[in-house]
Order: C-alpha cells, then structure tokens, then sequence
C-alpha cells in the first residue's frame, strides 16, 4: 500500500477495556477497515475529561486523521472519569498510570495492532504520556506530550517559584465540576444514576493541594524530572510561549537521554494547528512525520532536523489578545545551546547597565494590587487573557531602563535575577519582569517569574527570613525567545506583590534593593543563518469534525472594577467553554466557570477568591446540571477555605454537601 494512501477508518463508539481487578475503563477507536488483515500502530490518549462528549471533536479532529494514514487510534476515560469505572480522587495516581500500562498491553495484543504504541495528550493527556513512558511498557516506543510538565511542583497550576497561584483554586473549581459530571446513561444504561451518585459522594473537593506549600512527595510523584534516565521512549515536547507550562520543554531537551525533539510557537493552551495566537502550522502532518518514523520505522527525515524549533518572538504593540504574533522560526541542534551565551546588566540606581555603578541601598513597597494586568496563568486562546500594557503595572514597581538599543537584540532560554536585599518581614516574595519598551512608551511583557524567599533552592526547606539582614537572591524567570528591536528599550520590573496571580505574603513587604551588584543575566543568541534554511511547516490540516452546532460560543472575559470610596479592587475572569449540541449521540453540552478576586487598599489579609463551576448536559428529558462552589481566604496564620457542591436531575436537587478546610501557611 502507499504511504500517501488514505484508509477507509472504522470507528468504534464504546469499547470496554478490563483492567486486572476487574474495574473496566471505556475507550472510543477509530482504526482502518482492513486493519485485522494489516495491523497497524497504535496511539493512545489517556485522558479524564471524556472522550465521548466534551472532547469529542477534538478527538474527531486528530484520531481519525492519523487513522485514514494507518493507525488505530484510542480515547479512553481516566478510571472514574467519563463513562469508565470507578473513582478518581487526583491527579496522577498511580492507578491512573497501572491503569495506562495496561490499556496499552491490551492494545498491543489486539488482532489490528502490529505492536508499536504511541501515547500522545495535551495538558493533563500531556502529563501521564511522560509519567506512563518513565514505567517502560514494552510496547510503547513514542510520546507527544503537548503543554504539559515534567516538574509538578515548579511548573504546574499549583505553585509557582514557591509561592502559591490562584490558579490553582481556579484548577480545584473546575476538577470539582469537571469530576461532578455522570456517565451517559447511553452507554452504561440504568446504573449511570448510581454511578453518579457515588462519584459525587466519594470524590472529595480537590482541596489537598494547599496542603502541600512545599516540594514534597506529593509533587515528586509524577515529576519525571525525578529521573529521567526512566524514560527509554522517543519524546517529542511541544507548547508555546503564551501557555503556562513551557519551561518543562528546554529542561526535558536537556535531561532526556532517549531520542527528543521540541517545538514551541507562539501558542497558548492549544495544539499548533488550532491555536491563536498563531502562525497556526500543520501540527498533524508532522506529527504523522513523528509516528511513521518510531511507530513505523520510516525515514521521514524528522530527526535530522534540529532538536530545537521555537518561534522567535517580536515586539508588538502590547494587547490582552492576539490572533498572530510576528517572528520567525528559529532553531538550535541541541540543547543547552553552546551558541547561546549569558550577557549580564547590572541593575543601577541610573538603569540597566553593561558596568556596575557604586552601591546605592534603593527602598520599595509595591501596592497590593500589583498584577491586575498581569492576565491569565495559562491563556488558552479565547478572549482577554494576555498581559496589558504593562505601563500600568511598572508605575507600581522598582524599573531599571537600558539606554536605547542601536542593534537588534534576541534571547533565548531564561533570564535570571542574581539580586542583594534586604526585607522587613519574615516572610516574602518577589515578582520579577522583562519588558520591552517602544520608543513611544508601550510596554509589553516579555516574561516574568516568581520567588518565594523563605525558600532553599530546592522548595523543601522553609526558613523565616531575618527583617534587615542583607542575603542573595536568585530569580528565573520563564523561557522565552524574544527579538528586541534597535531604538527600544530593555526594561526589568521587581515587586513585592503580584495579586491576582499570586496568594499575598501575610504582611505588606518594604524591600530594599542594592543597586550596583544586582544584576540580570540575559540569554543571548547570536544570529544564525541557518534558521532562513529551515523547512516551512504545511498549511493546517485535519480530519472533520462530526456533526454539532455551536449553541454559545467559547468566551473569556476579564472585568476589573475599583472603588475609590473603599480602596476595593474587584476582578472577574469568566471562562465560558459554551454550549454544543453534539449530533451523532444527541447530546447537549455546556460548561462555564466564574472566578471573582476582591481585594481592599493595602491590606493583604483582605484577598478573596470564589470560583463557582457550572456543568450542564441534556437529552430529550435527561438533564443533568452541577453547581461547585469553592471560596479561599486566609489570616497570617491559615488559609480557610470552603466548598459546596449542589446536583440536579432535571429541577430537582438529587444532591448536596459542603466541606471546610482550614490549611496552616507554610511560609507562604
């Protein structure tokens, strides 16, 4: 058969797959027709958020394209997910990854496989590819892991450089709801009632995660930087630089010892050929380049190419939102690059500068509201998500200024703050930017990062910090690949707050910086001649959709309300994921968070988060709606946190059940 020959594809609505104790899990294949007369590679995704429904096109999207060029292709519901058996009470058990070893054992023997697995996700599909590959199944030769992480603690939506996100409330919310959601009564018949009813009895709120401030073997479980001499698969790591998980690419570049290549666009949360920002690329073709050479054994060429493409950014007028982000693609043979090389300005009491200037002791306090135009942790590519003109916050922080620049500038990899300072309070932490600054003033982040100052390098290890005692601090900030344009201007920021996107430290925090010796080290890259010579990716392609019609479409929001009266700063962020009328199994969906910040003048034990998850699916006279609710606030001492999550069947409560949670801070 031709390589270029499309396959008629078979696609099997609901398989039931036997996990050893007998718990079955549900999967949804597309396969050729003639694949029991001519086997072929599988690839696998292992994923909690149903492969039935709420997903459901995009699964249309990608399986039966890979399908059509010679593949059997599965979509199978997490243990306690979607239509599957059982229960789910985390992310990343070990269940979850026996549970995938398995399904890829069974998928292996199958009549149609030729034996050869690939497991591909994106997020938390991303993730276990990673984890499941560090257990060497035999059968599985190859992952795609898409905006996902190989550091739980340091990258995820839980913390960040040990300080505490609101995203990661705005996760519990939406687990909770997601989790609340019952199997289809079209698939496991009469007992989808009971089945609910005990998902929604025994799953608890997913409000564990802040009991665990620090990188303890809750975050080791599942960090396959733990060790990644595990992993013997081929790995192919994608993202983007708008997408909160990037930094884990260039770390596995660097780790891996298996065959691995990386990718990263503009992008947010989202596959390269769907994305936007764009340039969108043909994410399947090569990914189809990927697959036929480890599950095939087909020169497709792909690795000799560059272990590293990214797209390197350009200034551009500062927006929340963009459908294109000028650059160009460039590349790197590995990683870490020798041709990158780390130059080094010194933050002067005068601006950023190439020499040191005398000391100067150099005092701030930022406002508690520094950060409302930070936008989102992890935009995914629907609205107001992306940083503002960051005018708005540097008027809020301590600035550094380069002169001019009369050349064109580009780095690639992560800046890093090397500072002197003091503080008044045993316990901070700092925000850090890198922006570029036009010649008429705009500002527009580049990248930024976060520390927690209480703790060692490590994240293990928290000591309160001695008001007034002069110590060294080391902040990295994201990767990035950036073009600065000669006449604009380097800027670095650094505060002491950075609400909503982080949980405020219990006291106002007074930092004293010591100019001259602080410095920020850049990673710079050399022009390359080679980047014009690399082939242009295709024109997206992918297989149709199944038939749906859009009854709401997706919409993010971000609405941020002060009073002057009060000193009340309020935010809304909606995250509307809209209502779809799914065709082929009759089947209404919709589903739409709420996240509301309150935070009043300067007083940082006034911050409020509520996250409310509404959940709805129908069919004829089956209506199905769950409401979470979860709400954080916190003294010097605690964080407090509730929860109530309400179900009905139709207008009737069928459900209902709170909890409380009282968390001490752990330098935090």
């Amino acid at each position: 058969m031709s390589t270029n020959e499309l396959r008629a594809v078979r696609h099997i609505e609901t398989e039931w797959i036997a996990m050893p104790d007998g718990c079955r899990l549900a999967a949804r294949i597309w396969l050729p027709e003639d694949a029991e007369q001519n086997p072929v590679p599988t690839i696998l995704e292992h994923l909690p958020y149903r492969r039935r429904d709420f997903t459901r096109l995009r699964g249309d999207d990608t399986m039966a394209y890979w399908a059509a060029r010679g593949y059997a292709c599965l979509r199978v519901d997490i243990r306690g997910s979607g239509d599957s058996e059982g229960l789910i009470d985390d992310e990343y058990s070990q269940q979850e990854f026996d549970d995938a070893v398995s399904v890829i054992a069974w998928a292996a023997a199958q009549p149609w496989c030729s034996g050869p697995v690939g497991m591909t996700g994106i997020s938390w599909g991303g993730f276990n590819g990673l984890q499941v590959a560090a257990l060497r199944p035999p059968a599985l030769k190859a992952v795609i892991t898409c905006c996902s992480t190989d550091d739980r603690y340091a990258d995820d939506i839980h913390y960040m450089g040990g300080c505490p996100i609101t995203e990661n409330l705005s996760w519990t919310s939406t687990m909770f709801g997601f989790n609340s959601r019952p199997p289809d009564p079209d698939v496991v018949g009469d007992s989808w009632r009971k089945q609910w009813l005990e998902r929604l009895e025994e799953t608890p709120p997913w409000l564990h995660w802040l009991a665990h401030q620090r990188r303890d073997g809750l975050w080791k479980h599942g960090s396959v930087c733990q060790d990644y001499s595990a992993i013997q698969a081929a790995v192919y790591a994608v993202g983007g630089w708008a997408d909160g998980y990037t930094n884990a690419i260039p770390r596995l570049m660097a780790g891996l010892t298996s065959p691995r290549k990386a990718l990263i666009g503009p992008w947010p949360h989202a596959w390269p050929h769907l994305a936007s920002p764009g340039p969108r690329i043909g994410w399947l073709q090569e990914s189809l380049r990927w697959w036929d050479h480890w599950l095939k054994g087909r020169d497709t060429g792909i690795m000799d190419e560059p272990m590293m493409r990214v797209w390197m950014q350009e200034g551009t007028a500062p927006a929340p939102q963009y459908t294109h982000r000028p650059g160009r693609w460039v590349a790197e043979a590995s990683w870490p690059s020798p041709r990158i090389t780390a130059s080094t300005l010194h933050l002067n009491q005068a601006g950023l500068g190439e020499t040191p200037q005398p000391e100067t002791a150099l005092t701030f306090r930022s406002p508690q509201t520094h950060g409302l135009h930070a936008g989102e942790w992890c935009p995914y590519g629907f609205g107001a998500e992306m940083p503002g003109d960051q005018r708005l916050e540097d008027g809020q922080a301590m600035c550094f200024d380069s002169p001019s620049l009369d050349n064109q500038l580009e780095i690639f990899g992560a800046p890093v703050f090397e500072l002197e300072i003091t503080v008044d309070q045993p316990t901070a932490f700092l925000a850090a930017r890198l922006i570029d600054v036009a010649p008429d003033g705009a500002a527009q982040q580049v990248t930024y990062g976060l520390i927690n100052l209480t703790h060692d390098a490590a994240d293990e290890t928290v000591t309160p910090l001695t008001p007034g005692k002069r110590f060294k601090a080391r902040i990295q900030l994201n990767d990035i690949a950036h073009s600065f344009a000669p006449g604009h201007r380097l800027r670095v920021a650094l505060a002491t707050s950075y609400w909503p996107r982080a949980w405020p430290s219990p006291q106002p925090v007074t930092l004293t910086l010591f100019a001259g010796p602080s410095v920020v080290v850049l990673p710079v890259r050399p022009p390359d001649a080679g980047d014009a010579r690399l082939p242009a990716f295709p024109a997206p392609e992918s297989a149709p959709p199944g038939a749906h019609r859009q009854l709401r479409p997706v919409h993010r929001s971000r609405v941020i309300t002060r009073s002057v009266d009060s000193g009340t700063v309020e935010i809304m962020a909606v995250k509307d994921r809209g209502e779809t009328h799914l065709g082929e199994i009759d089947l209404t969906i919709a589903g739409s968070g709420t996240d509301r910040y309150q935070l009043t003048g300067d007083d940082p034990l006034s911050a409020r988060h509520e996250t409310e998850y509404t959940i709805e699916m129908r069919r004829g006279d089956w209506q199905i709606r769950t409401v979470g609710v979860i709400a954080m606030t916190a003294t010097a001492t605690d964080f407090l946190l509730s929860a109530t999550m309400d179900a009905y069947e139709g207008e009737m409560r069928v459900f209902s059940k709170s909890w409380t949670q009282k968390t001490p801070r752990d330098g935090c």
